[in-house]
């Protein structure tokens, strides 16, 4: 005879779809969604199923093992129909990536977030977003997020400006701000001074560039493109001769900035892929250098989150474009200086009362120069510089665990549980 199938009490932990920016080899959307899952079970149990859907199933298991109570779940580019599917076979939808609200790097990414949220609310489901970003948004986007966003259960968003966005576009949900989860996140203690051990021959001190191409952005849906241009299809980088000419630019003047940071400071570069996509670029200013023996490339292609994090704090000075290298390097104290043109990179500056003088637009008419006046003055005397990231540091920690005190009572407004 046949096992009588297993019936879910009311008290069961309810099955959990945290859609996010998962497998794309990139470490913040990997720090962000290891927290994430961390506050899930300190939350609802270590029994209590959790989905999570990708793009990149292969990526994805780099970091995350399936098991009875996690599961993988692959989905198309197309992802409409599956993802409805998807948010009915679940209890509750989390909505875990932090560029949840921002149309930055593509609507594509922005549509399937809304989607998720409207499948919810047609199949009644409870829908969390969960310490997410707001940033800029073209005219039909704001329209989209004020009329999908608002169905959301609670947003629970990671800077007050993200808050004041998305009340200014018309959003009636609830709103809570906090700081970014990444701040929970914690590296293996084995990887403690793996900088050090990568790279026995490095000479002096280490100064970390992590480098954006934001010539390539945003991506873009359209039926055909070159092929190197592809991501994904059907979504491709953005191309033009004059964005091609910008991106030379680009690696002009982050070799020259990386060699200066050599001839004139003695410190070896470590070029930091915080995205696999980062690579052709970091490759190409290395290529560029007159010093490329004293640069070597990290990437996020071989490196999880927790080896990625330890590389962060083994800096000891940090040059970035990359928000989560911001925040994950800041338990350390590491100086560093954006060069920015993302906006919540800016936002979390002027949270840490860095945006004056440690900002520097990425448009700059002589970026090299600019930024190197910074660093002599940042590495003349980091004592300022270091109080004011620890300071900042304590309070972004002390905020974003509140993320999941939010989640606790979200989850048991709605009848559930809760076990710790």
């Amino acid at each position: 005879m046949a096992a009588a199938p297993a019936v879910k009490h009311d008290t069961s932990p309810p099955s959990v779809m945290m859609m996010g920016y998962n497998g794309a080899n990139n470490t913040g959307a990997e720090a962000l969604l290891l927290a994430d899952i961390e506050d899930v079970r300190a939350v609802l149990g270590p029994e209590a199923l959790i989905t999570v859907p990708t793009l990149n199933p292969v990526n994805l298991r780099r970091y995350l093992r399936e098991g009875p109570y996690l599961r993988i779940a692959p989905f198309p580019s197309i992802y409409f129909r599956a993802l409805r599917r998807l948010v009915r076979q679940h209890d509750l939808i989390m909505l875990v990536e932090g560029s949840s609200y921002m149309d930055t790097w593509t609507s594509a990414l922005l549509w399937a977030y809304l989607w998720v949220t409207r499948c919810a609310d047609g199949a009644d489901r409870p829908c969390l977003a969960y310490a997410v970003d707001a940033g800029t948004l073209n005219a039909v986007d704001r329209v989209l997020v004020r009329r999908y966003a608002s169905k959301t259960g609670l947003i629970v968003v990671r800077a007050e400006e993200a808050a004041e966005r998305l009340r200014a576009w018309g959003v009636t949900a609830p709103i809570e701000s906090t700081a970014d989860n990444a701040f929970t996140f914690h590296p293996d203690a084995a990887d403690e001074g793996l900088l050090r051990r990568l790279w026995p021959e490095a000479s002096g001190e280490i100064a970390g560039v992590c480098p954006v191409n934001f010539y390539l952005w945003p991506v873009v849906m359209r039926p055909w493109g070159r092929r190197e241009d592809c991501y994904r299809w059907p979504y491709y980088f953005s191309h033009s001769a004059e964005r091609t000419c910008s991106t030379e630019a680009l690696v002009v003047q982050y070799a020259a900035l990386a060699d200066c940071l050599v001839a004139q400071q003695g410190m070896s570069v470590a070029l930091i892929c915080m995205e696999q996509l980062d690579e052709p670029l970091a490759l190409q200013v290395r290529e560029h250098m007159a010093r490329a023996d004293a640069a070597r490339v990290f990437s996020a292609r071989e490196y999880n989150a927790s080896q990625m994090t330890s590389l962060l704090r083994g800096l000891d000075l940090l040059l970035t474009s990359r928000y989560h290298a911001a925040v994950l390097s800041l338990a350390a104290q590491v100086p560093q200086i954006a060069v920015g043109h993302d906006l919540r990179l800016k936002t979390l500056y002027e949270e840490l009362g860095l945006a004056e003088g440690f900002f520097v637009d990425p448009h700059d008419a002589d970026l090299c120069a600019t930024v190197l006046e910074r660093v002599e003055h940042v590495l003349e005397d980091p004592r300022p510089i270091k109080e004011a990231l620890s300071r900042g540091y304590d309070d972004h920690l002390q905020r974003a665990r509140h993320n999941r005190d939010l989640l606790r009572a979200f989850v048991a407004d709605h009848g559930w549980e809760v076990v710790g």
